[in-house]
């Protein structure tokens, strides 16, 4: 589970050691666990890779700057959470800006900790000597709610999507306008219309604010019976096309051209057995088999 990773950072705050299993997910290309490593170490924790685990240890970690060569909301998170009970100020460069980093921020603080600057790409963290216990609301899922919107454009039908938070999804919302799709605000969420024709449109997967990089294979999907033709774009992680060679199966006609897919708009699509390799490809599978 890639999630376990951030298990870390928190332990070796509040325990002083930890011993972590390197983490699993989904096999959508390199996600090393260097940066989380070296910014520890840059706090004065001693980590060594042993047998397939992670050992890390401190008297108590000191704050620091730490530098991400590249925005990783796991790492932002787990550093994040490991500041907060370090000694002296922690400053965050290139962090991720992910809606989810602000919520966590927020939970952190309800406990006590002191967080200036979340959703942006410096977050600055004074610590503190224990943390208590708060209550907080989970923010909704927002790839969750995108995957529903994209299922409507497929089926050519209109859903309220209720409990999203709009303004986490505007990367979205901008690219299905441009398909044709109408989609309105309502208490409570948003109201998403297929529109008369799907019309295709190029898209490249980037770092929060941009456009997600898990909804790439949800809009493949949808792109696959669009009226013309698309060149998606993927930045984030180099290996995240598995499910183009499954939606070939169901008759897309999508060419790989290194980090971007061509994908050139069929009629329909026809049922097939696929295989499920990854979360997000088996969702665009899912779309893809309405």
């Amino acid at each position: 589970m890639r999630a376990s990773i951030l298990v870390l950072g928190p332990l070796v705050a509040r325990m002083g050691r930890a011993r972590v299993s390197l983490p699993g997910g989904c096999a959508i290309g390199a996600r090393p666990v260097n940066l989380h490593i070296k910014a520890l170490q840059d706090m004065g924790a001693k980590v060594d890779l042993q047998g397939g685990y992670i050992e890390a240890r401190a008297d108590r970690l000191k704050g620091a700057n730490i530098y991400f060569d590249l925005p990783t909301v796991t790492g932002t998170e787990n550093i994040m959470m490991a500041a907060t009970l370090a000694e002296g100020t922690t400053v965050l460069n290139n962090a991720a800006r992910e809606p989810e980093i602000v919520n966590l921020a927020d939970v952190l603080k309800g406990m006590g900790a002191k967080i200036n600057g979340a959703g942006t790409g410096v977050i600055t963290i004074t610590g503190v000597t224990s943390l208590a216990g708060t209550e907080s609301s989970i923010i909704p899922d927002r790839i969750e709610a995108g995957t529903f919107m994209i299922a409507a454009g497929m089926t050519g039908g209109e859903i309220n999507v209720l409990g999203c938070h709009p303004q986490h999804l505007e990367a979205l919302i901008n690219k299905l306008r441009d398909t044709g799709m109408k989609i309105k605000p309502i208490d409570g969420g948003l109201n998403v219309a297929a529109g008369a024709k799907i019309h295709s449109v190029d898209v490249k997967t980037l770092p929060y604010p941009g456009f997600p990089t898990d909804l790439q294979a949800q809009i493949m999907a949808y792109m696959s019976v669009g009226s013309g033709l698309s060149v998606i774009t993927e930045t984030v992680f180099e290996n995240r096309f598995m499910h183009v060679s499954e939606l070939m199966r169901m008759g897309a006609d999508i060419t790989i051209h290194g980090g971007s897919a061509v994908v050139r708009g069929v009629p329909a699509l026809y049922g097939a057995q696929t295989m499920a390799t990854d979360l997000r490809a088996s969702a665009s599978l899912i779309l893809a088999a309405l």
